[in-house]
């Protein structure tokens, strides 16, 4: 049996999580599916994928063996494009994460317009709010907002973002406005734990840096209820500038403590890929750039 069709299927059914997701990806029949990673793994010598009837896992030989697998299929795509020359087409598979409301609000649009430019092409979104090894998820392109800690990746940054504290007018007419961020300890406050679990909240004056340790009287899973609980007047919840732009301009939220903000925090698009990277991947990271670093919000 052909070992670049067994490597396929393998990576198909581990990024798939299950034989019959693999194989409808793959338009193949399960039985042939199940026949491929069969012959792969007697051809190792090694259990690739522990199967019971309810569930199916990686082993630690699999997950290295899947790691070496992508990155073969990705140099024979390379290889097939540097034979092409400059008229290779963008085509195949593209992965792409973001966080949840960034991804909706500014990759979709580009996502969008990529499918429609390039019809050989298909994509997953992977929206999600916490920092994705793209290696290991099998992911080509991320954007992610903050100080890049790995150095490994290759990255081009598109615009920044600001860390904002906001509530609702009614709120503060109400409880009065505070004017440093000790004053935040008499009223109520409203945390979000998507993306980060960090128990306090980060402030400069005048060049120092401190951390004001928060007790929320109400704490959420999602952005997306932190905004709709600050709209109602529940109390003063800490997000980015983009996530609440639409409410600021329309004043139904309003920025304090504006004076004690952190810097804004650069915002890149990631990728794994090295600089002679796959067709889709390099025209994907050139047209969702020019979106975004076209976006008011973002710069």
């Amino acid at each position: 049996m052909d070992r670049f069709h067994q490597i396929q299927v393998y990576v198909a059914v581990a990024e798939e999580q299950g034989f019959a997701a693999a194989a409808r990806r793959l338009r193949l029949s399960p039985p042939a599916v199940t026949r491929a990673i069969a012959s792969l793994e007697q051809h190792l010598g090694i259990t690739l994928l522990e199967r019971t009837t309810r569930q199916m896992r990686i082993t630690e030989a699999g997950q290295r063996y899947l790691e070496d697998a992508r990155r073969i299929l990705a140099d024979l795509d390379q290889a097939d494009e540097a034979a092409a020359g400059i008229n290779a087409q963008p085509r195949g598979q593209l992965a792409v994460t973001a966080p949840v409301l960034f991804g909706r609000m500014f990759v979709m649009p580009g996502i969008s317009e990529f499918l429609n430019r390039y019809p050989q092409v298909n994509v997953s979104a992977v929206f999600l709010d916490r920092v994705v090894n793209l290696l290991e998820e099998g992911l080509d392109v991320g954007v992610r907002i903050g100080e890049l800690a790995d150095s490994s990746m290759r990255a081009l940054r598109v615009g920044s973002v600001r860390h904002v504290l906001c509530a609702a007018p009614a709120y503060l007419r109400k409880n009065g406005q505070p004017q440093a961020p000790a004053d935040l300890h008499q009223h109520q406050l409203i945390a979000s734990s998507a993306g980060s679990m960090a128990p306090a909240w980060r402030f400069v004056d005048n060049g120092d840096e401190h951390f004001l340790p928060v007790k929320p009287r109400l704490a959420v899973t999602t952005n997306d209820a932190a905004i709709e609980a600050a709209l109602e007047g529940v109390g003063i919840s800490r997000l980015l500038s983009y996530q609440v732009a639409a409410e600021l301009e329309a004043g139904t939220l309003q920025v304090i403590l504006a004076p004690y903000e952190p810097p804004p925090l650069p915002i890149h698009i990631v990728h794994r890929a090295g600089p002679n990277s796959a067709a889709k991947v390099r025209s994907f990271i050139d047209l969702l750039a020019q979106h975004l670093r076209n976006e008011d919000h973002l710069n």
